[in-house]
């Protein structure tokens, strides 16, 4: 009943759309801030000699994802996140492939949260969370009431035609 409600009323699909912007604008300017000369290779340091000691605040299997993965391709992080982040902000702001780019947003917040970097980023998992939820009710008051319905047309095929029997 919940879900039915997030899902398909026009009132809470308004509040999605705050919601949806809210976070959308926390990403884009996060984003915009990082697009030049941001380095990941200090955050990433900081994340692995976080998975030591006695309480460590980062998981073993994450710290050598990050030492042997995300470290040596300090760069490419680095641009994956800055990019990341204004696309996941513009597409929640206008409301276009919203569903996607909410699974984007909290890939990144999940990641940033096995960083040991908690912040809002717990926040906008929560938040993030509703919009999932909310599917298509996301994205109505945004580009996505026309996107996906025309996308849905276009892709949608009637199947192969029948085979006419020829007269001999």
């Amino acid at each position: 009943m919940i879900v039915d409600f997030i899902r398909n009323n026009k009132v809470m699909a308004a509040i999605l759309a705050f919601i949806r912007i809210y976070i959308g604008y926390a990403w884009l300017t996060a984003g915009i801030g990082k697009i030049s000369g941001f380095d990941a290779s200090g955050y990433l340091q900081g994340a692995i000699a976080s998975a030591a000691g006695e309480d460590p605040a980062v998981q073993g299997w994450w710290a050598v994802f990050l030492e042997y993965v995300a470290l040596p391709n300090a760069g490419l992080f680095s641009t994956l996140v800055a990019w990341g982040e204004v696309l996941v902000g513009v597409a929640l702001i206008l409301g276009i492939f919203t569903n996607f780019a909410a699974l984007m947003g909290i890939t990144m917040n999940f990641a940033f949260l096995f960083s040991g970097t908690v912040s809002t980023n717990a926040q906008m998992v929560l938040l993030t969370t509703f919009l999932l939820v909310a599917g298509f009710n996301a994205g109505r008051y945004g580009l996505d009431r026309w996107v996906i319905p025309y996308l849905k047309s276009k892709l949608t095929t009637k199947g192969p035609k029948p085979l006419q029997k020829s007269a001999a």
